[in-house]
């Protein structure tokens, strides 16, 4: 039997002028939103076609024999990803982040469509060096960075992967209450809810959080390691602020335990509205994951 050739698949997420016009029906609804607000609607057009410029020209650069696959963000969750698959996320630098949860091992190429608007951190590829990239990424000849992700495991079987960051917390701004574990340190917490970060992640969310407490340390972000960090912890009589902060290596975890009767969430990457209920007595254990992204380094 002939081995089955491989795929690329490109995965993207709606234009701003995509949007608008999902929002305002027409063009000239949107245009006349825009310029009754004194904006116009020609440079959101610019940048919808340059894109699709850089997605034509991304896909004729994929070799004769190849299969192709276009996959939208809204429908990652129902895209059958394959393991011959190459997965080209063309866009800015959280779009490799909604892509990596759902993959197991395939190679992630991040082509950066307009390097003087994304900043390109995950995003790095730009369009004229897709071509040798893709058989390369196939062969084994291209550089690959095994980036760590972070695995949030539910007592009720749940499982949440993240390439950044995982939220456990209160889903408004109400103070949040569980019980805290790392290793043989527990305590009860009242805070404005925890991340745990990747050493991808710890440059964004986490960044800011340790600069601002000063409880900073090193995380590479192919280090099989995640750091957590507490948010605005409040101490009282009934609860404590000592784990504000730690480094989780390998298998270990930090195990939380919810004391909310109502609203609390766990979420990975940012994206609140796709949560996992964490009320009362229910339990997260949350860490390193086994899976790693598999991104293709300039």
């Amino acid at each position: 039997m002939a081995a089955i050739p491989p795929r690329a698949v490109f995965v993207t997420r709606d234009t701003d002028y995509e949007l608008l016009l999902a929002r305002h029906a027409t063009r000239g609804q949107a245009k006349f939103f825009l310029e009754s607000r004194g904006q116009s609607l020609s440079e959101v057009e610019d940048r919808h076609a340059r894109f699709n410029a850089v997605l034509a020209q991304a896909r004729a650069a994929v070799p004769g024999e190849w299969r192709q696959a276009l996959a939208r963000r809204a429908d990652l969750d129902r895209f059958l990803f394959a393991p011959e698959d190459v997965v080209v996320a063309v866009g800015q630098d959280g779009l490799v982040a909604n892509v990596a949860k759902y993959l197991d091992g395939q190679p992630v190429i991040g082509l950066n469509p307009a390097p003087d608007l994304y900043d390109g951190v995950l995003a790095r590829i730009g369009i004229e060096r897709l071509g040798p990239l893709l058989p390369a990424s196939v062969a084994g000849a291209a550089p690959i960075e095994r980036r760590t992700m972070v695995q949030a495991v539910l007592d009720g079987g749940q499982r949440l992967l993240a390439l950044n960051e995982i939220f456990v917390g209160h889903r408004s701004h109400q103070s949040a209450r569980y019980r805290i574990a790392a290793g043989e340190a527990a305590e009860d917490h009242s805070s404005s809810g925890l991340i745990v970060a990747s050493g991808t992640g710890a440059t964004g969310w986490a960044r800011s959080i340790s600069e601002a407490t000063g409880l900073g340390f090193p995380l590479g972000p192919e280090e099989s390691a995640v750091g957590y960090w507490v948010r605005e912890p409040f101490p009282s009589v009934a609860t404590a602020t000592h784990l504000r902060a730690g480094k989780l290596l390998a298998t270990a975890t930090l195990s939380v335990v919810s004391r909310m009767n109502e609203g609390g969430v766990v979420f990975a990457d940012g994206i609140e509205q796709d949560f996992i209920a964490f009320d009362w007595g229910r339990r997260v254990e949350v860490g390193p994951a086994s899976r790693t992204l598999n991104l293709i380094a300039p």
